[in-house]
């Protein structure tokens, strides 16, 4: 059945590949599967029609058939059990992967969204300074525990998996902030996982509306 997902028709991060859509188009273009995508403005997001597929009023979703899911991570996850190259075969070596895909959002990646938000919307506070400093320790400490982990290997557990993909998904937050630099396997890291070609071709995409959305 054809899959269709939800994306920003103007997205915020100015084509970056930061918005949650990104990290379910790659899982889609890693497993070789099309998809159809249907852009939303603000104001649809938060209509009736797209808060029956998703709650909150956010993106990304996804429907196939009579399957509508929301929030990326379990869309990521739906994929990979779905189709081959994302998760091992092997049990244990899967229910690691599963592991590293709850530590990707519920670890490593607050601490780099609400550093992300204070930014945009705390940066005229009296409290800024203190909470931004309190931010970047907690995404050192959780990048420095990262970093022991993975040491000189090339991804998380062994081969390439979907722990992988939304762990690099979440780390790109920090490009540009001069944190993840100070973690240099990290950074070699993510940049193997933007230079796989199912990357590329999901960055392009989600480029391409932006860059379409600009000049429209």
């Amino acid at each position: 059945m054809a899959v269709t997902i939800t994306a920003f028709e103007r997205s915020p991060d100015g084509g970056k590949g930061l918005a949650r859509d990104m990290r379910v188009r790659w899982a889609l273009e890693e497993v070789g599967q099309p998809y159809d995508v249907r852009l939303l403005s603000f104001k649809a997001m938060k209509e009736p029609a797209h808060l029956t597929l998703q709650p909150f009023g956010q993106i990304p979703t996804y429907e196939e058939g009579d399957l509508a899911l929301f929030e990326s991570g379990a869309i990521v996850f739906h994929i990979a059990e779905r189709h081959a190259g994302l998760l091992p075969d092997d049990a244990n070596a899967r229910a690691r992967a599963i592991a590293w895909m709850f530590a990707a959002l519920n670890t490593v990646e607050p601490p780099i969204f609400d550093r992300a938000l204070a930014k945009i919307l705390e940066r005229d506070e009296p409290w800024y300074e203190q909470r931004l400093r309190v931010l970047e320790d907690s995404i050192r400490k959780r990048l420095s525990d990262l970093s022991r982990r993975l040491g000189d290997a090339d991804w998380l557990d062994g081969a390439f998996s979907a722990g992988d993909l939304l762990m690099v998904s979440v780390l790109l937050r920090l490009k540009g902030s001069g944190i993840l630099g100070e973690f240099p396997n990290l950074s070699a890291y993510v940049a193997r996982g933007e230079a796989r070609p199912a990357y590329k071709r999901a960055f392009d995409a989600q480029l391409a509306v932006f860059t379409a959305a600009s000049t429209g």
